[in-house]
């Protein structure tokens, strides 16, 4: 049997393909419905059968782990934290449905397999890093760089191709 571990895209894009009753999220997720209808959805899908279930604590630290090496860590919520380890635990039985890009990329470094909600899924997986504006210097992490001020842009340090 097949899990769906959804995100909150599902309720904000009203996706009704799924099966209430073999789909599971957080608790977290209902911060970030904030219109009627997609509130309406989520107490729809709990009506038929979702689930709502806590997140292990070690899943979550795993999660904040990985984010960091890849360095989506500053763009992942506490909810994508929580989605994404609790796909982790279900990674053998289950399927991660978001939109999410960083969520993604961090979901198929750890061999989660992932399915979009209305978007595309990535083709590949991105280590992140932070140029400043002025120097040009690489940082790890940050928005002004230590040496002359600057901001830092996010940008690509390394791509991995998502075999297919």
């Amino acid at each position: 049997m097949t899990y769906y571990i959804v995100d909150s895209a599902v309720f904000i894009m009203r996706n009704s393909n799924l099966n209430s009753s073999l789909m599971i999220t957080v608790p977290s997720i209902v911060d970030e419905l904030k219109s009627r209808d997609s509130m309406l959805c989520y107490y729809l899908a709990k009506e038929g059968g979702l689930r709502v279930e806590w997140p292990e604590p070690e899943m979550v630290k795993e999660i904040k782990r990985k984010a960091e090496h890849t360095r989506d860590s500053e763009e992942l919520s506490k909810a994508d934290l929580e989605i994404l380890a609790k796909a982790l635990e279900y990674r053998d039985r289950g399927v991660l449905i978001t939109d999410d890009y960083a969520i993604q990329n961090v979901a198929l470094q750890l061999g989660i397999q992932v399915k979009p909600v209305a978007q595309k899924k990535i083709k590949d997986i991105i280590i992140w890093q932070k140029k400043c504006t002025g120097c040009k210097k690489t940082f790890d992490k940050g928005n002004i760089c230590t040496i002359c001020g600057s901001s830092l842009k996010k940008k690509r340090k390394r791509i991995i191709r998502e075999k297919s």
